[in-house]
């Protein structure tokens, strides 16, 4: 097998990895790059690789920076199967649908309001694109060997992280290699934790939280405090947020503060039709998550859900206490982006970031303290208190990744260390090196592996 590393390097999006085999190719993943424009503007190269003649793409999860781009190579020719979990499946057709509508949405705007350089802006791909890639979809069973041509095994293992997130491992001529794709939390409300390490001769490895720890505190009073003293100054709190998987996680601790008495009375409301159907897949998925059907809706009816596009703008117009949680989680895109034109300019009001933000992003700019943000061609004033709650997020931190890697049967030959900033990234390899004394490298873009030599 040889290995080629397409993306998730130096950067914690555009993960794809090519796997070679036989004379065959396919992917493992198939993200979108995010971020610094640089990163961006690779989603709009040709990929290094020729799309003619990849196989079949392996997919870990739902996640744009995974599986985002699957719409751009269904565009320029790609025709294989997307294998995935039934979950993931699910959790695609929304987001890759959104995406798509997101992006139309955007190149119209700026067609419309001339502030784009091009002078016909177009998507990166359109929602008849995102339909093409949804037709392509597979579902597997978690443990149980997948046979692809050419002799090549594949087997998903639960991850955590988020609804069908999966561990992937391929074998070739006796030869294994596994792709750790996000891995959840050891301890988490949501979900159980990954798998066990299975056996393998090589490993990928994401490192998002390679260089830290996750705060040994509850996050749930700290969003509790924050709210409080919003609502205080007669504020409202804006908490821009990843919808699969982070929104849910928010919802939880909410209702956790409310049955225990300490959410002051104020409505909720959550603004992204994304979030709103993802968590409707909850109750479809009972097996996959720690709290059961029956719970999950308890849980998620304590926020009123915002469906329709003038009822999201008349939430702009609100004044006065209330939380609102709005795709998306780094502020990249979505309805989040009208609401902090509305509510970042007002001191009473406080922008709760709830995690990972990306190098380049508002988010990031945000988290940074900026004061002031570009939006849509406009720069916005930020006056809102912002503030980020680091433990909600959904990836293992260094130490957990460790734990994990403590589960091996037996050592792998090398371990690759990707989809982390360089600093998380040669952190881990660090820590894996001291710990275990395992061969680790952080590979560049575009490097090519021979597993075989």
């Amino acid at each position: 097998m040889q290995l080629t590393f397409l993306g998730g390097t130096g950067t914690v999006t555009g993960s794809k990895y090519q796997v070679e085999y036989g004379g065959r190719r396919l992917l493992v993943d198939c993200g979108l790059f995010q971020g610094l424009k640089q990163l961006r503007l690779k989603n709009w190269s040709p990929l290094p690789v020729s799309v003619e003649g990849i196989e079949a793409v392996l997919l870990t999860h739902a996640h744009l920076d995974h599986s985002g781009y699957l719409p751009r190579l269904a565009r320029e020719g790609f025709a294989g199967p997307v294998y995935c979990t039934p979950a993931t499946r699910d959790l695609c057709r929304i987001l890759l649908l959104d995406s798509a509508k997101i992006m139309e949405e955007e190149a119209n705007y700026a067609r419309r309001h001339s502030f784009s350089k091009h002078k016909d802006p177009l998507p990166l791909y359109t929602t008849d694109d995102a339909e093409r890639a949804l037709k392509l979809f597979r579902p597997v069973e978690w443990n149980k060997p997948l046979k692809l041509d050419g002799g090549l095994e594949a087997e998903y293992f639960r991850a955590g992280h988020i609804l069908g997130a999966s561990m992937i491992r391929v074998r070739h001529k006796g030869q294994a290699l596994l792709f750790s794709g996000d891995l959840g939390r050891q301890v988490d409300p949501l979900f159980p934790p990954p798998e066990a390490l299975p056996d393998t001769d090589y490993l990928v490895v994401e490192s998002t939280y390679g260089d830290r720890k996750h705060e040994n505190v509850d996050p749930g009073l700290k969003l509790a405090g924050f709210i409080a003293e919003a609502f205080r100054k007669q504020g409202m709190v804006l908490i821009p947020s990843f919808a699969v998987g982070r929104t849910q996680s928010l919802l939880l601790r909410l209702w956790d503060l409310k049955q225990a008495g300490k959410l002051p009375a104020a409505p909720i409301y959550v603004d992204s039709p994304m979030a709103t159907n993802a968590t409707d897949l909850y109750a479809q998925y009972p097996e996959a998550h720690s709290l059961g059907a029956a719970h999950a809706r308890e849980v998620f009816d304590i926020a009123h859900y915002v469906r329709e596009s003038e009822e999201s703008k008349a939430l702009s117009r609100r004044k006065g206490p209330m939380i609102l949680i709005s795709a998306s989680g780094m502020a990249t895109g979505g309805r989040v982006l009208h609401h902090l034109k509305a509510f970042a300019p007002d001191p009473r009001n406080t922008i709760l970031l709830s995690g990972y933000q990306a190098a380049g992003t508002r988010g990031a700019a945000l988290a940074a303290g900026s004061d002031r943000i570009k939006i849509q061609g406009e720069y916005v004033a930020v006056q809102a208190r912002v503030e980020t709650l680091e433990n909600f997020s959904a990836h293992a931190d260094a130490d957990e990744i460790l734990e994990w890697m403590a589960t091996a049967k037996r050592p792998p030959k090398k371990v690759f260390i990707t989809h982390g900033e360089p600093i998380a990234s040669d952190g881990l390899r660090k820590a894996v090196e001291e710990r275990f004394h395992w061969p680790c490298v952080v590979p560049e873009y575009r490097d090519l592996v021979d597993l075989d030599a």
